[in-house]
């Protein structure tokens, strides 16, 4: 008896099998795809206590995410490849664009019942269309099917705590169904500032058979938010065109926990969304078929400190704000057929519909507020929203992919996508007297194409080598700014941006060993990039303009260790260099002199990111980790004559868990760092703080 005894002892646990579905739309494993893709499971989410996107991918490699921006405290705003922008990358839920053909709804993105998190680095393959440059960030539920009984009640600082339930619920015959239903408030340390949520998520499916399925979601989602203020930079002339690091390069008048907004600001958004789809043989092939309808209300009232900000004139700034709000209805079609052909051939083809409504109405007004953020300024809020915005977007293509091994250890991929977009738009302003509108209607090919290598492999152990190239298109991102001014197309008359484009390049290694206990991966990547949709400011209102061409290129490495005994590890570290090449435009002063950005970084991108961990989540017993990222020295300014230093944030959890219940408690930025993360679009030169320490303890209960 001893021996056998022995020998269970020495053997290490079964590492679980990891799937993903969207570099191509079908299952593979990541180690695969010639592309660089990882995946986070649920159970490591929940071992971690991540409730958050930032949380969440706090160990993805060359990811670093803001938590808040301009959407409010609810919100994040994603940095891949050294593009720091909450519009430049696809966000899919369950299969499904989730933002549709606007900007990513990162507000009301669920991450309960999570089954696993797939983040694709680079463009988004040509089965999602025009979506993405820099990356994809696809949440995937656990299914209908799956069993299972959780109730979590938690709490936390700043008058936080809310409860989850997740459920099956019984239906006939080959039908099941689960049911997540939670609620929460999470409070902040800057004054008035938190928001409420309530959401609800039921999944109904039959099981499986044959690979043939049918499935619905209904997702509806009540955010109510109380913005923060971002805090304002010095002016830039106070560095007299020099390099200065500062601890502090923000302006020293405006605390750290100020709001400005007026009195009873929000930022609302009720969204409804309802999803289905089904596979299905027809001859040899699967016919896979998605469809989604979603409809946002957002309700908005809010205001930013304008420039010039000058604390000596007085202890009053002067503010402007905006009362608006925003319908978006958003309907999404994809629908393919997929062939396992002769000479290990894969291929797929098919085609998808993305459309987008907007109509947005509103005011402006100006009104004061002080520098120190310690009273708040009650305004009346305008009862005549006459500004109207209404834009449709209308976004079709044809796309066919194939993967080809000519040999067990070779496999080449390739895809072609055409591009037809439609949108029009038209803005009118009574109080002004102006009215415009405009269309535009462009018809583009996109393509990718990669190959991968298996150098060595014996048993589950293997070195791949891996190389891509990818032509990549999308129109410009759209905010439905009241209040703001227009900038249009390079500087004309028009008020739709011209496209995005860009073309890029990634090779690299990944490799398994030990018996798959240790995963790693190298790459670099190069990416010339035209007519990026960036942040201006005209006449002292936001704008949106082209910023001519840029380029990307750096270099992303990484491993995780599963280790004996439930410890799983995890160390990155990427250098991204993203800068201008051809950019110029207006001073912002109105002096009429042109300012050249040519070879400037981009403000906000942080050349160095590194991120290690190291949590012990066993099935039974105590429980715990710790994890922490690094931010590098990021310039706050276009000029780059303003640079903040790097920080780092901690992250500690522990508990105890049995098979039937777990208790825990989790603190995430542990130092208190309150660094600037987001630069704002709606406030000139002003900055989105780390959120402060948070600490929350949760009593989960399975049955």
């Amino acid at each position: 008896m001893p021996a056998p005894s022995t020998q269970k002892q020495t053997q290490l646990p079964t590492v679980k099998e990891r799937v993903e579905v969207t570099a191509t739309r079908l299952p593979e494993e990541p180690e695969e795809v010639p592309t660089a893709i990882e995946v986070i499971t649920g159970d490591e989410l929940r071992a971690r206590g991540a409730r958050d996107l930032r949380t969440a991918l706090a160990p993805a490699i060359g990811v670093e995410i803001a938590p808040g921006g301009d959407a409010g405290p609810a919100s994040s705003v994603p940095d891949f490849w050294g593009l720091k922008e909450f519009d430049a990358f696809l966000l899919l839920s369950d299969g499904v664009p989730w933002g549709g053909a606007f900007n990513p709804a990162l507000t009301t993105l669920d991450l309960n019942d999570v089954e696993r998190i797939e983040v694709l680095r680079g463009p988004a393959p040509v089965t999602y269309g025009a979506t993405s440059f820099v990356g994809a960030i696809h949440v995937v539920h656990k299914d209908a099917t799956e069993g299972g009984h959780t109730l979590t009640v938690q709490g936390g600082n700043y008058g936080s705590g809310g409860g989850l339930i997740s459920t099956p619920i019984p239906l006939a015959g080959n039908w099941s169904s689960r049911l997540t239903a939670d609620g929460e408030r999470q409070g902040f340390a800057d004054g008035r500032t938190e928001y409420r949520r309530g959401h609800g998520l039921w999944r109904v499916g039959t099981k499986p058979v044959n690979d043939q399925r049918v499935w619905f979601n209904f997702d509806v989602n009540w955010l109510d938010q109380n913005p923060p203020s971002p805090r304002p930079r010095e002016e830039a002339e106070d560095s007299g065109g020099d390099l200065r690091l500062a601890d502090d390069p923000l302006l020293p008048e405006v605390p750290v926990d100020a709001n400005h907004n007026p009195a009873g600001a929000f930022l609302d958004d009720h969204r409804f969304t309802g999803m289905a789809g089904f596979d299905h043989k027809v001859g040899s092939a699967l016919w896979t078929t998605t469809g989604s309808v979603s409809h946002s209300r957002q309700d908005i009232f809010r205001g930013f400190l304008q420039p010039p900000l000058d604390p000596d004139a007085g202890p009053d700034a002067e503010a402007h704000g905006v009362r608006e709000k925003i319908q978006l209805t958003d309907v999404y079609v994809d629908s393919h057929f997929s062939w396992k052909l002769p000479r290990s051939v894969t291929f797929l083809a098919g085609a998808d519909y993305l459309h987008g409504t907007g109509n947005a109405q509103g005011a402006d007004f100006d009104y004061e507020a002080p520098f120190d953020g310690g009273e708040e300024v009650h305004v009346d809020e305008p009862t005549t929203l006459d500004v109207t915005i209404h834009d449709h977007r209308d976004f079709f293509g044809p796309y066919a992919s194939v993967e080809w091994h000519p040999m067990e250890r070779l496999r080449f991929d390739g895809g072609v996508r055409l591009n037809v977009t439609h949108e029009s738009r038209q803005d009118a302003d009574p109080g002004e007297g102006t009215s415009s509108s405009d269309h535009r209607t462009d018809v583009r090919v996109g393509a990718n194409v990669g190959a991968i290598f298996t150098a060595w492999q014996r048993n589950q152990d293997s070195v791949s080598l891996y190389v891509n190239y990818r032509d990549t298109f999308k129109p410009a991102a759209i905010d439905f700014g009241i209040g703001e001014s227009d900038e249009g197309d390079a500087g004309d008359e028009s008020s739709i941006l011209k496209p995005e484009t860009s073309r890029s390049v990634e090779g690299g290694l990944k490799g398994r060993l030990f018996e798959r206990r240790m995963e790693w991966e190298a790459s670099g990547f190069l990416m010339n990039f035209s007519n990026l949709v960036v942040a201006t400011d005209v006449g002292g209102l936001p704008a949106l303009t082209n910023a001519g061409e840029e380029q990307f290129k750096g270099f992303e490495t990484g491993v995780s260790l599963f280790l004996p005994h439930d410890l799983i590890a995890r160390a990155n570290y990427s250098f991204h260099d993203a800068t201008f090449t051809h950019f110029s435009q207006l001073a912002e002063d109105g002096g009429g002199d042109i300012e050249v950005f040519d070879g400037k970084r981009l403000e906000m991108s942080a050349r160095h990111l590194a991120a290690v961990s190291l949590f012990y989540a066993p099935t039974h017993g105590f429980l715990g980790g710790v994890s922490m990222n690094y931010t590098g020295s990021r310039f706050l300014d276009r000029d780059n004559t303003l640079l903040a230093e790097g920080f780092p944030t901690v992250d500690l959890s522990a508990g105890y868990r049995t098979p039937r219940w777990e208790i825990r408690l989790d603190a995430r930025n542990l130092g208190d760092r309150r660094d600037p993360v987001a630069e704002s679009e709606l406030g000139p030169d002003q900055y989105y703080l780390m959120t402060a320490r948070r600490v929350s303890g949760s009593f989960s209960v399975h049955f």
